[in-house]
């Protein structure tokens, strides 16, 4: 279950780059320009969705067929439904999460963003009681957008050790 506190912040993030889609065109035909920069703000837009827990608005612009990877630890995710109502569950036991001092990098079909996050778990989550601590991690998630503007991956780098610990959780044993 501590996996899931991890996975669930991790696909905050993440989800959070499904929000925003642009299309431009440079005569007649979309430049790489002009598409890096439509997903470099399609991911800051979905964070600022994050950051208001407007969940539907996160997945707005996301694929179909996505797959959050989210730090490697657990299996990748992709039921939109599943994944939405973890997430609504996860907000509600944070419910001032959010994001600060985020920075987007972009090239081509990726966008990294950077930033810092935090929460207080005031309300039960996945079976476990609230500890009413609070945790502030940095966190590094990288986004893959396909042609059209749709979030088609997912990937972050966080330290769940830290997150953890910030909690008052234990930390659970690597198999």
């Amino acid at each position: 279950m501590r996996r899931i506190i991890i996975g669930m912040a991790v696909l905050a993030c993440f989800l959070s780059a499904c929000n925003s889609k642009t299309s431009s065109t440079v005569n007649g035909s979309d430049s790489t320009a002009v598409l890096t920069a439509r997903n470099k703000q399609a991911a800051l837009n979905a964070e600022e969705a994050l950051i208001k827990k407007d969940v539907e608005a996160m997945f707005k612009d996301c694929a179909p067929d996505f797959v959050d990877y989210g730090n490697g630890e657990s299996k990748p995710m992709t039921n939109q439904d599943s994944i939405k109502t973890g997430l609504k569950s996860f907000l509600a036991a944070f419910p001032d999460f959010k994001g600060e001092d985020l920075q987007a990098i972009a090239q081509g079909d990726t966008v990294v963003v950077t930033g810092l996050w935090s929460g207080t778990f005031k309300n039960a989550f996945m079976g476990m009681k609230p500890t009413q601590k609070s945790f502030k991690t940095s966190d590094v998630d990288i986004f893959s957008f396909n042609k059209e503007g749709k979030m088609t991956s997912h990937r972050s780098i966080q330290s769940e050790a830290t997150f953890f610990s910030q909690l008052g959780i234990p930390t659970p044993a690597k198999k």
